[in-house]
């Protein structure tokens, strides 16, 4: 059964951790994130939850303390789509071996603002002149499945162009700077232009405007699957079932679940930030600190049995060894070293541990329990119990965490204890082995 599941999940993950479009969405979101997690930390500065705190920070700053900190908090959350569009553009045009790379993502960056809305007629001042000019609220969540769209289409017709030398070549002994920007001008041109008429053609249409089209026709109905229950325990355990197999299991959903968790929690820090109620359960902080805790498969819980109640020196040498790694979300040496991959006896738990918590956290969000998470991101590596708390802002959120922790432990013990006898049995037959050569004697021997 392993084999066929293998043979049929193994093509099926190669194809997608190896498709060049899926691979650059996934790897540009990933070099937007240090700056999301800094802007989420000055979030979470200007918005700790302990009572008093807000008061004890005016009485020393000020009370407009909270707006200078706002400025890198806005940047960094409300231009999320400008980052995506220019990080996936440069990763794609890393992926179809371009060589200048930052040319063609400037190009797709300044394709997503040729499309983007710069007449608001809804803000008219006393004149009867309305607003020209970018609006914070396009560059946010709205735009985000544009700005990868935008890209990746912006980037192709950049290499097709490239590719078949619609370049301008200068002479030899030109400096390559200048050679490498007059070899994109002619793409970049083209590039322009197609965007320019796409921006004409959905100015005549009924939506006025291509973030328009984008968002209801694609970014709503997607968001709209990540509010369903069943998204996370999908995504939880499709993710498991690649890592059983040694597939980074993370590394092949993401390309399709990542873009919903973000759209969610930014969501989330929108409404946060206008005071309405924050409404997405299934954020980005909600999926790392409430469904798996010490990594793929939900092991920390494993890992704190091996390390204290294992009886083989191989079980317990190794939790051991694995606990710091761990408490911060790292299980490679678990998945691989006890192992998990392909270990029929972890099959069931290894799966089942982080749907089971998915379940459990769901039900305490819906009866109110635990309140959604928040817009901020932390880093996947923050320890359990204080990711709790930062993503919440409430102690439940720990309480909650620590009860997962314990149902993870009782998931995995009859499994770890299978798998314990086994290895001590193995040890003691070692040890016997070794026993019996020791007694071997060359005085025995006759000729």
């Amino acid at each position: 059964m392993l084999k066929e599941l293998d043979k049929i999940l193994g093509p099926v993950a190669n194809s997608l951790s190896k498709n060049k479009v899926l691979s650059a969405i996934r790897d540009g979101f990933m070099v937007s994130v240090p700056v999301v997690i800094v802007g989420s930390l000055f979030l979470l500065i200007s918005n700790f939850p302990i009572s008093g705190y807000e008061e004890f920070m005016a009485r020393i700053f000020g009370p407009t303390w909270s707006e200078f900190l706002g400025r890198v908090t806005a940047v960094a959350f409300d231009c999320v789509s400008l980052m995506s569009t220019l990080a996936i553009g440069y990763c794609y045009a890393a992926e179809l071996k371009l060589t200048n790379k930052i040319a063609a993502a400037l190009v797709a960056l300044v394709s997503f603002l040729i499309v983007t809305p710069q007449t608001h007629l809804t803000h008219v001042n006393e004149a009867g002149k309305a607003f020209r000019g970018f609006s914070f609220g396009n560059f946010g969540t709205a735009g985000i499945f544009l700005s990868m769209i935008i890209a990746i289409i912006s980037v192709a017709i950049f290499s097709w162009a490239y590719k078949r030398k619609l370049v301008i070549k200068l002479p030899d002994g030109v400096p390559p700077a200048v050679m490498d920007s007059f070899a994109a001008l002619i793409p970049a041109a083209i590039v322009m232009i197609i965007f320019f008429f796409v921006g004409i053609i959905f100015n005549a249409t009924s939506y006025g405007y291509a973030h328009s089209f984008i968002y209801e026709v694609l970014q709503a109905p997607l968001v709209g699957l990540g509010k369903n229950k069943l998204f996370e325990v999908i995504y939880q355990f499709l993710s498991t079932l690649f890592w059983f197999f040694g597939i980074n299991g993370p590394a092949v959903t993401n390309t399709i679940f990542a873009p919903i968790h973000k759209a969610l929690t930014l969501e989330n820090y929108e409404a946060a930030k206008a005071g309405l109620a924050m409404t997405n359960m299934f954020t980005a902080g909600f999926s790392d600190f409430f469904c798996n805790f010490g990594g793929g498969g939900s092991t920390l819980g494993l890992v704190i049995m091996m390390a204290f109640i294992g009886k083989s020196n191989r079980i317990k040498m190794l939790g051991r060894l694995s606990l710091p790694a761990g408490i911060f979300g790292i299980n490679e040496p678990i998945i691989f070293g006890l192992p998990i991959v392909l270990n029929p006896i972890m099959l069931v738990p290894f799966i089942l541990t982080p749907v089971v918590n998915t379940v459990l956290a769901i039900i305490a969000t819906t009866i109110g329990f635990v309140p959604i998470t928040s817009g901020v991101q932390l880093p996947w590596t923050m320890p359990i119990f204080f990711s709790g708390y930062l993503i919440s802002g409430s102690f439940t959120a720990v309480i909650l965490q620590a009860v997962l922790l314990i149902v993870d432990m009782l998931l995995y013990f009859p499994f770890l204890k299978l798998l314990d006898n086994k290895y001590l049995e193995e040890e003691k037959a070692n040890a016997d082995k070794k026993d019996e050569l020791d007694d071997l004697s060359f005085d025995d021997l006759t000729v």
